[in-house]
């Protein structure tokens, strides 16, 4: 009976250690945001950077468009996903999915407004 606990322990032993759970994610959605000048991305712009989440609220009332998705940082109105390429992402938010969003990249253009690009990520 030792002998077979022995040739188990053993043989547990020998077995490779459980990698690390890595968390995995595909990007589904890349837009740059609108609206910036309209909200508050001009006075908490110093603050952010690239990698920052942000939250997607989808406004479903939205009167100027119904597939509108907010953008927000830190409970600060950033703008909205652009309403030319919107409607997949307000289709999964209203389906419920775990949708989730970070800053890309933060840049201006050449008339120096901002220009914020997001990536809307979904994780496995």
């Amino acid at each position: 009976m030792l002998r077979a606990l022995l040739g188990a322990v053993l043989l547990l032993a020998t077995l490779p250690a459980p990698a690390a759970e890595v968390a995995s994610e595909i990007v589904v959605h890349s837009a740059v945001a609108a609206g910036l000048r309209h909200h508050d991305a001009k006075a908490v712009w110093a603050q952010m950077k690239p990698g920052d989440e942000v939250t997607l609220v989808r406004e479903i009332d939205n009167p100027h468009d119904p597939n509108a998705v907010r953008v927000e940082w830190n409970g600060h109105v950033l703008g909205y996903l652009p309403r030319a390429d919107n409607a997949s992402v307000a289709r999964q938010l209203d389906r419920g999915n775990p949708l989730r969003a970070r800053i890309a990249r933060l840049g201006k253009y050449r008339n120096h407004r901002l220009k914020l690009e997001i990536d809307v990520y979904l994780r496995l």
